[in-house]
């Protein structure tokens, strides 16, 4: 018998136990899933935070048993609750000899109720000693085995609830991701921004290029998509009046999975009537500043081992400059689509079908030559028109928009436009979509005749920006994967 049957085979025989302790309880009236409430009057960081207040205090602290030491007429258990660890001294002279029989069977998992004082150990150790007890709930299934915890990365995913209990750093982990957030809301708040919600169901996918999610609505008996930006229905929003809006929501992409990427994951997009592009580069810096402060402590971090500056001014530099900077080459100096596809050729780039142009070559040639090169945040702007629908065209170069993308670590965390407010431009852009989608390209965009009409009404001049939230929580928590940072991330059926 292999080493995981074994495993496998004492797990079933410890929840046997278990669930005979609970039939013991249930045949005495004492069944703890019975119980409702617990009152509770402090966590165990309170009472750590605190000592002082709290010394000979009576108390009411809950948790998870995570360890347990049984002496004869006395023994300490110490829980767990959801923020910190106490340990507690519990005797029979104080519970009795029933009750403290009773606790005896208690096993690691188990959550509990204690009240008592609070006092220090010998050792100095702040603790709960007990005078009274409560099972609140029995832990039918045992907890990984102490020392290794839960290691194995699959299953930590897979079950993150465990994950939670046997890995404190993890919990630590998501709280920073709220307080990230948090931050983002208090940023926009502060500059006059509504938060709003628009619908995660389409009956067109827009406002980004990539594979929507289908389903189908069986009422309406039509097909619909999952939402893959929220772009087009925030920039109606403007259309409608108000100067600056913002949806941190839920983005759902059919496409691959790898540590940067999971097809479900969260941004944050923003748009402000009256600004620009250069507008949100300015903001997108404020933003990782104070969220770094936030949960760092400082703009100076590491992430991966690599010294990344967040503070300051960050650099800015267009496509075909970082091309130039990096290579020699100069794209300026190349004029017609021909002597760009030569150029990719000469190089060993690969064109996808139907995007031999000068400006697909630019876009191909940033990603291989550019992208992973830039460690210190920033920002690359002014992009082919061919990878860009949505965004103004600069005025010195119609050929190029007024975007930007911004990289750190050698990875995008976010992309903004001068928007596109031009209806019969934006019109002739989606054309080209359609183009692109008839010739293979699953991932562009559809014809949005409403939005079209929205900009037929007349959108001012408008800065808008998505920024990946969970990438940004990767970088200020050094974590290696989207998994890390996404409390259950898409994972592929055992079965």
């Amino acid at each position: 018998m292999d080493n995981n049957a074994n495993q496998e085979q004492d797990v079933n025989k410890l929840m046997k136990i278990r669930r005979e302790k609970l039939d013991e309880l249930r045949k005495e009236g004492k069944d703890p899933f019975e119980i409702t409430k617990y009152d509770r009057t402090e966590t165990a960081g309170q009472i750590k935070a605190n000592y002082d207040e709290y010394e000979q205090k009576d108390v009411s602290v809950a948790g998870r048993i995570i360890a347990k030491r049984i002496m004869g007429k006395a023994s300490f258990c110490t829980i767990q609750d959801s923020d910190e660890k106490i340990q507690s001294y519990v005797s029979i002279n104080d519970l009795g000899e029933e009750s403290y029989k009773e606790f005896k069977t208690y096993d690691i998992g188990d959550i509990i109720g204690i009240k008592g004082f609070v006092f220090k150990t010998r050792t100095g150790e702040i603790s709960v000693h007990a005078k009274e007890v409560t099972l609140l709930s029995k832990s039918l299934r045992p907890l990984p085995e102490k020392f290794h915890g839960l290691k194995d990365v699959d299953l930590r995913y897979r079950q993150r609830y465990v994950d939670l209990i046997m890995n404190p750093e993890v919990k630590e982990t998501f709280i920073k991701r709220t307080q990230i957030i948090n931050e983002i809301r208090n940023i926009l708040n502060e500059k006059g921004y509504l938060e709003v919600e628009t619908p995660i169901l389409n009956t067109i996918s827009g406002g980004a290029t990539a594979r929507p999610f289908i389903t189908h609505h069986n009422t309406l008996n039509i097909d619909m998509y999952l939402r893959i930006a929220t772009e087009l229905n925030l920039k109606r929003l403007i259309v409608g009046g108000y100067d600056k809006v913002y949806e941190i929501g839920r983005i759902f992409r059919n496409e691959g999975m790898d540590i940067r990427h999971n097809p479900e994951f969260t941004s944050i997009e923003f748009y402000a009537a009256y600004q620009n592009y250069h507008d949100m580069m300015d903001i997108t810096e404020e933003i990782f500043q104070r969220c770094a402060m936030k949960v760092c402590g400082t703009t100076n971090i590491t992430y991966q081992g690599t010294e990344i500056d967040l503070g300051g001014k960050w650099k800015r530099i267009s496509m075909i400059d970082s091309i130039k900077e990096a290579t020699g080459i100069d794209f300026n100096a190349i004029n017609t689509d021909e002597e760009a596809v030569a150029l990719a050729k000469e190089r060993n780039i690969e064109i996808p079908k139907g995007k031999e142009t000068r400006g697909n070559v630019i876009s191909l040639f940033f990603d291989e030559y550019v992208e992973k090169t830039l460690i210190q945040p920033t920002f690359v702007y002014d992009y082919p028109i061919e990878v860009s629908p949505l965004a103004k065209k600069c005025k010195d170069d119609p050929r190029l928009t007024q975007r930007f993308e911004f990289f750190i670590g050698g990875r995008e965390y976010g992309n903004a436009f001068s928007e596109l407010n031009d209806p019969m431009d934006q019109y002739e852009r989606f054309k080209d979509e359609i183009k692109a989608r008839e010739n293979g390209d699953d991932e562009a965009g559809m014809m949005d005749e409403d939005y079209i009409n929205a900009l037929e009404y007349g959108m001012p001049p408008t800065g808008g920006e998505g920024i990946g939230i969970d990438r940004l929580v990767m970088l200020l928590t050094d974590a290696a994967s989207i998994r890390d940072v996404l409390l259950f991330p898409t994972m592929k059926p055992l079965n």
